[in-house]
């Protein structure tokens, strides 16, 4: 398996006058608040939720259009079906949107598209069946932003469409009664990064607050905001939306009410995974819930995600999340022997600065998660493509220096259809465009990454010692959560420790057990995935880590959850120390 460089990236330390300005928090603390671009007081205040910014969903573009529509629906009883995305994010939005309008008495249906049968996003049979129906307004949500065709084919149709979406946007907007994502240019909203179901949130808060200046419910609508956090939080941090911002607090917000284990659905789901409802925190989400909801679209039908997320009662949840756990670990067993197939096709050290694998047969519910560890791996872009007879269906995750969106733009001529964002895409393609696609990609690739790029970078906050490190940094270290894109766990490098000690551990030997010193103090840590580096390890070593608390029967003591480790002198640049 290919094991990437690795380079530390050290900041400069916070300025004393920004120490001075946040004197009140540990200093630790602010030097990882100024590493996140936090530096003045009111920012800070905003991060911790001690304030908070006007939330108006109304000032959103397109929300008052499609808030006017869907009351009007509501009032004449016409049908409106809620068109989602099969993965986690869709599923949440789907849920999300059709509990709000069923509560103000809509005649609301769900449709979530089979990954296998119909491919992502809005497509004509859909639509079409959807008006053979008898619907009358359709709320796409996670999808549509770059369905110019289909939302055009549902015009004709006589079919009004409101497109939420979050993805990135193409040169034409479809045509749409409103277009309702924050990244629009001319959008005011002070935040745009919302997920899919973050946009939907958005829009049902506008209807609340709609329904609260002006009735218009046959009867009093029995629903609050905080009803629709936990589907809120699950989806944002799902679908590894930056955790800033806006998105922080709804994932916040959202954590409160997951713990609280109110919807049977989620409470059975945290069971089967295993999760203590008090334990479940953004990581117990990314790793324990999402892929689980997630295993339903790509093995099956995302149609048993949503049924789970809506079950009214516990004997209904259960089987349903017994049956995605099952799944989950199917999905497990194949990504596993998939990517062991792509890594033989590429060799230890490919030529390409993008990757690109296809066969047929593969699973295209499992496509992204091939291209995700083969991005991890190599770290370059990857994608991994099914081929079908004539058509080809691929996924694309990428690294932080190559917007794959951006770049199947300008292969828009070979593609049938494609949509994402700067890390990840969707596209499909007659299978004859292949070799062109590769060309072009690894040629744009060619002009735009830079010989170091192959490089992982791994940011550190801050240089520490060990006697910088007890249980009172940890509980402020604490308060920075809920961690996740772009607000990672803090991470922290001691440098030139004596390994006292190393074991190889776990069923496959895969992880590095190791007490470290600094001729004072001794910590133990931790290294998943780093068990091969026990095979040439120095004994002085410079480690970048996350602090973390082990807990064996009552003893609480501090442990180092290390992410790497280098020969002492490799890892921190020598100034930094």
């Amino acid at each position: 398996m290919p094991t990437p460089t690795i380079r530390w990236e050290v900041p400069p330390p916070a300025p004393p006058a920004i120490h001075a300005r946040l004197s009140h928090l540990h200093p630790i603390i602010v030097q990882v608040l100024y590493n996140r671009g936090l530096a003045d007081v009111e920012d800070v205040a905003e991060f911790f939720g001690q304030r908070r910014r006007p939330d108006d969903p109304f000032r959103i573009k397109g929300v008052s259009q499609a808030v006017t529509r869907l009351r009007q629906a509501i009032r004449r009883q016409e049908p409106i079906a809620v068109y989602g995305d099969f993965d986690a994010d869709g599923v949440t939005a789907t849920a999300l949107m059709v509990q709000t309008l069923a509560a103000f008495g809509a005649d609301v249906m769900p449709y979530i598209p089979h990954r296998v049968d119909e491919g992502y996003g809005l497509n004509n049979e859909a639509l079409k069946w959807l008006h053979d129906q008898g619907v009358r307004v359709v709320l796409t949500v996670d999808c549509g932003i770059r369905a110019v065709a289909e939302a055009t084919y549902a015009a004709n149709l006589g079919l009004e469409m409101i497109i939420s979406d979050h993805h990135s946007i193409g040169p034409t907007l479809p045509p749409a009664l409103a277009v309702i994502n924050p990244r629009q240019a001319d959008c005011s909203y002070h935040f745009d990064a919302f997920a899919g179901v973050g946009v939907a949130f958005k829009l049902a808060q506008a209807l609340l607050r709609a329904e609260a200046a002006a009735p218009i419910a046959a009867a009093p609508v029995q629903l609050v905001e905080e009803d629709l956090l936990d589907l809120a939080a699950v989806g944002t941090v799902a679908d590894i939306m930056p955790l800033r911002g806006e998105n922080r607090l709804l994932v916040q917000r959202g954590l409160i009410e997951l713990q609280r284990g109110r919807r049977p659905g989620l409470r059975a789901l945290a069971k089967q995974a295993r999760t203590p409802l008090e334990k479940i925190d953004a990581a117990a989400i990314g790793f324990r819930l999402g892929p689980r909801l997630n295993a339903a679209g790509r093995l099956h039908s995302a149609v048993l995600a949503y049924d789970l997320l809506m079950a009214a009662d516990d004997q209904t949840a259960e089987p349903l999340a017994h049956q995605l756990d099952a799944l989950n670990q199917e999905r497990q067993r194949l990504t596993q022997e998939a990517v062991k197939w792509a890594e033989t096709e590429l060799g230890d050290n490919p030529a390409e600065n993008v990757l690109l694998v296809a066969r047929a047969g593969l699973n295209p519910g499992i496509v992204g998660l091939i291209a995700s560890r083969l991005k991890e791996q190599y770290y370059r872009p990857a994608l991994v493509v099914d081929l079908g007879e004539e058509e080809a269906r691929g996924s694309a995750r990428s690294i932080p220096a190559f917007h794959i969106t951006e770049a199947l733009d300008q292969c828009a001529d070979l593609l049938t259809r494609y949509g994402g964002h700067a890390a990840a895409a969707g596209f499909t393609l007659h299978r004859r465009h292949l070799p062109a696609l590769r060309q072009r990609l690894n040629a744009i690739a060619a002009e735009r990454l830079a010989p170091d790029t192959r490089v992982q970078h791994l940011p550190v906050d801050a240089v520490v010692h060990f006697k910088d490190l007890d249980f009172a940094l940890l509980a402020r270290l604490r308060e920075l959560e809920p961690t996740g894109a772009e607000n990672p766990p803090p991470t922290f490098a001691a440098a030139d420790l004596l390994v006292q000690g190393f074991r190889r551990v776990g069923g496959d030997a895969s992880h590095l057990k190791i007490k470290l010193s600094d001729g004072q103090i001794t910590y133990e840590g931790i290294g998943f995935g780093l068990g091969e580096r026990a095979l040439d390890l120095p004994m002085r070593v410079d480690v970048a880590f996350e602090l973390n608390e082990n807990v064996w029967n009552t003893h609480r003591s501090l442990e180092l959850m290390i992410k790497d480790i280098q020969p002492a002198g490799r890892g921190i640049p020598h100034e930094s120390v």
